[in-house]
């Protein structure tokens, strides 16, 4: 630090401070993450320029250490996310109490999850999650992680509310430095949080949870590590829970008519008989739904994302799928059908009636949302990912792509009209992909005491996923997913990761040989990694030199 600095500068610098420097011509950040260290022979120590602010403290820097090491990237970028967004250079420390002894005391119940180290609740899409919230933050500061900005204020105010002191992330973080409940999104799993006493995250299973970006870390395990590391409970909450979760922790299963309760009425809609070129795209019940007043305002859903050219039987409607890993098969030519998931082949026949002539299926949300009209006699709202504007008020039709769930605020109907796009999806992890599709919708139709109705048109009515969802009863998936997963030696019994980019093909080139790991590819463009675990995936990617150029090494792949 320069001698001209005041005290009061200096002591700014600490572990996980912000800070300037010029070097190689260039003014440069970094943090300070270590102190009283002593510089190499002929190594020549430059000043400071500038403090910018406190940063990270030490445990989130070691944190962020061991989570570039598993997902094999740089933890720059890691503390970036760890950084407060504007500069802190003060902190308060809080001397509320954390909770307010008006707040009554947690059932037995809850308490017993809160007693295991590691725990996953099951809870139905309309599950009262604020308890566990507060049964965190009686312990003390808590790190509570939610998937939207949205649940995050409606959760930090009830907190409030009930007399716990809460930082909201990511504009709170000087605050949590203080000492609080955090409560956040992704990001805030990086949050400081004073003398952490539990960590609970919300809907695990949801996608957004995981970075897109280089390194792609996800949140629920970056949370998992910290309370491992603080020696406190941590607790993933979820109405699907994912097979990574479950083969984590112990399960906690509500009672029979608890979780039918806080689900939907679920109907499922076999079209393998219909008359597709009479009916189109809409079955009669899903007609019926649309024109009953009483069943507005309904929701279609006509998911447009990662189409592949699904075919079905001519005679009996079956659709094809692989009976290998139960993906859905394409016909690439006359004489055969293909699995883009393991690549298995088979001969042009229907499993079900053994006839060989084949109908493509095509379908589109702007075509959807003309016929709907007709049908309807009324207006019909069309609902996107890229669409900016509210839906209109005025209008209780709405037709989209998943992003209408998101959206739409409330409904009475949610009619999934071609649910066997995601029933058959190439990525290992369709089937968990399209439940978590369906717990969206029922959240958004409420309980069955709210009396919606949750329509899933299919050819596959027998599919695990749909029989989980009718008998409201997720363990029906685990259970089938558990298994084939195993055989086929995919996540959680095994680490991927999915390398792509300009010089990617040169790195795989440089890859040794290995004995328990697998190179695959390439495959659209990418490479695919499988070991045994993390840290052999790990340790395999970084003994070799990374080639220069762009590359991307995506571990744990959503979409592979």
């Amino acid at each position: 630090m320069p001698d001209s600095w005041s005290q009061a500068k200096r002591d700014l610098v600490r572990i996980g401070s912000i800070v300037r420097f010029d070097l190689g011509g260039r003014r440069l950040r970094g943090w300070v993450v270590a102190a009283d260290v002593e510089p190499a022979d002929g190594v020549q120590l430059r000043s400071l320029t500038k403090v910018t602010g406190l940063g990270p403290a030490a445990d989130v820097i070691e944190l962020a250490n061991w989570a570039a090491d598993r997902w094999v990237g740089h933890p720059s970028r890691l503390l970036i996310t760890a950084s407060p967004a504007k500069a802190v250079t003060r902190i308060r420390t809080s001397s509320a109490s954390n909770v307010s002894r008006a707040v009554p005391e947690q059932d037995a119940d809850i308490e017993q999850v809160f007693a295991e180290s590691r725990s996953v609740v099951r809870l139905p899409p309309r599950g009262a999650s604020l308890p566990y919230a507060l049964a965190a933050a009686r312990r003390g500061n808590a790190l509570i992680l939610v998937p939207s900005a949205a649940r995050a204020t409606w959760l930090s105010r009830r907190l409030a509310d009930a007399g716990v002191s809460v930082a909201s992330l990511p504009g709170g973080w000087a605050r949590a430095a203080g000492g609080a409940t955090v409560v956040g999104g992704r990001s805030a799993a990086w949050a400081p949080v004073v003398d952490l006493a539990a960590v609970v995250v919300f809907d695990e299973h949801d996608e957004v949870y995981q970075d897109e970006r280089s390194p792609t870390w996800n949140a629920r395990d970056v949370a998992i590590e910290r309370a491992r590391r603080a020696g406190v409970p941590c607790v993933v909450v979820s109405p699907a829970p994912t097979l990574e979760a479950l083969s984590w922790g112990t399960e906690f299963v509500p009672t029979r008519s608890s979780e039918r309760a806080g689900w939907p009425r679920v109907e499922i809609i076999d079209r393998r008989n219909d008359d597709i070129a009479r009916t189109g795209l809409f079955s009669d019940a899903a007609v019926r739904a649309l024109r009953d007043a009483d069943q507005a305002p309904i929701v279609f859903v006509l998911n447009r994302k990662g189409r592949a050219r699904l075919v079905a039987c001519a005679s009996c409607g079956e659709l094809a799928s692989c009976n290998v890993c139960a993906s859905a098969l394409v016909q690439n030519d006359d004489d055969h059908l293909h699995c883009r998931r393991c690549l298995t082949d088979r001969p042009v026949v229907c499993g079900a009636c053994g006839s060989s002539t084949f109908k493509r299926i095509r379908m589109g949300v702007g075509r959807a949302r003309e016929e709907l009209e007709v049908l309807a006699g009324r207006p019909v709202a069309e609902v996107t990912g890229t669409g900016g504007d509210d839906p209109p008020s005025d209008i209780d039709v709405f037709v989209g792509t998943e992003a209408v769930l998101h959206r739409i605020k409330e409904a009475r109907t949610v009619v999934f009209l071609d649910f066997d796009q995601e029933l058959a999806g190439i990525r290992y992890r369709s089937a968990e992909q399209a439940f978590g599709l369906l717990v969206r919708a029922a959240r958004l139709l409420g309980g069955r005491a709210d009396g919606g109705r949750l329509l899933v048109q299919t050819r596959k009515p027998e599919h695990e996923v749909l029989r989980a969802a009718e008998q409201n009863d997720p363990s029906i998936l685990a259970t089938e997913e558990m298994g084939r997963r195993s055989a086929l030696r995919l996540p959680p019994f095994s680490a991927m990761a999915a390398l792509s980019g300009s010089v990617a093909a040169e790195f795989v080139a440089r890859l040794p040989e290995h004995p328990d790991v697998q190179v695959l590819g390439p495959m659209d463009e990418r490479w695919l990694v499988k070991a045994p675990d993390h840290s052999t995936l790990s340790e395999f990617l970084r003994s070799v030199e990374r080639p220069s150029g762009r590359m991307r090494i995506e571990v744990d792949p959503l979409r592979v």
